[in-house]
């Protein structure tokens, strides 16, 4: 390629997994920071795929057009390494877009099983994954693949909610409920688990550690860094993170926005503090785009999967 030229189409085009690109950020085929879209996970590292499913929205729904929208977002940063991190991850590792789950929206009972074989079917090939919501149920199918492959795993959950609900019906797809039974399954030890930037009512948490969001306001990111590493240790960590975290002011658009809830710079600080926890895997969920004309969820969403798949590596390379 000529200096200064401009590249195009490179989610489809390029021949490496690594590696920046000009590609204007306004055209061209989308995917997640122009990662090259391929179904071939022959020396991946960490394989981005979305789930467009929301049919577990207890409120607003339309985060099945969250993946398209975090991936449109996503363009706006792969020209420079991630701000923050002693890492390189776009050159230094293979990360690719593997596309979205496919599955039949008029089959709703079906859909756990079919992203949970989704899943496994990458992780059992060797790479990680970063999913993109999507509505938070989702995250529940993610851990029952991961669970199968490592055990019980650590969890740490950035949201609004604690989504421990009581629900013993095998049956029931909901987004407040899912964790309730990812405890109650064996796929999460709530005593090595954490939850950030609650700030709702449960009455029954099922002994997972709590970080509300008055607490990260009062004692600060750095504090609430050390919390989380002395809750997680060295445990296999899952990391799941609702926008609905952050303060409705930084992310609008999603289903059930509760005020008083983390800043982009606090959750920024956090994310960035938290390198060298054992990262299996991570999703960002509920991002809704239909409520939020500014498009300034979408960015959130974005920055916080950039972020994650830092986060993964930071790990993997014992930073």
């Amino acid at each position: 390629m000529l200096e200064n030229e401009i590249e195009v189409d490179v989610a489809i085009t390029r021949t490496s997994q690594k590696g920046i690109t000009l590609e204007n950020n306004f055209a061209g085929v989308v995917s997640f920071l122009r990662r090259v879209y391929t179904k071939d996970l022959t020396g991946v590292e960490l394989a981005v795929t979305g789930v467009p499913f929301d049919m577990a929205a207890s409120n607003r729904p339309g985060t099945r057009f969250g993946p398209r929208a975090i991936r449109a977002a996503s363009t706006l940063q792969p020209y420079d390494t991630p701000y923050g991190w002693d890492i390189d991850p776009l050159s230094d590792h293979n990360v690719i877009d593997y596309g979205d789950v496919a599955f039949d929206f008029g089959q709703i009972s079906l859909f756990p099983g079919v992203l949970e074989d989704h899943i496994a079917g990458i992780i059992n090939a060797g790479p990680g994954t970063l999913a993109l919501g999507g509505d938070h149920y989702i995250t529940f199918p993610i851990l029952r693949a991961y669970a199968k492959k490592f055990g019980p795993m650590s969890m740490i959950q950035f949201d609004a909610h604690s989504d421990t609900w009581v629900d013993d019906d095998p049956n029931r797809i909901d987004h407040g409920t899912m964790f309730y039974k990812a405890v109650k399954e064996g796929l999460i030890d709530p005593k090595t688990s954490v939850q950030v930037g609650i700030r709702t009512s449960n009455a029954d948490t099922l002994g997972v550690n709590i970080i509300d969001a008055p607490e990260v306001h009062r004692i600060g990111p750095a504090a609430v860094i050390d919390k989380i590493k002395g809750i997680v240790g060295g445990n296999k960590t899952y990391v799941t993170f609702d926008i609905d975290c952050l303060d409705p002011a930084y992310a609008p658009g999603t289903g059930t926005p509760v005020w008083g809830g983390l800043t982009s710079a606090q959750a920024a600080e956090i994310l960035r503090g938290l390198a060298g926890i054992n990262m299996v895997g991570g999703d960002i969920v509920e991002v809704s785009p239909s409520y939020d004309a500014s498009e300034a969820t979408a960015i959130a969403g974005a920055h916080v999967a950039t972020e994650l798949m830092c986060l993964y590596f930071a790990g993997a390379r014992g930073a």
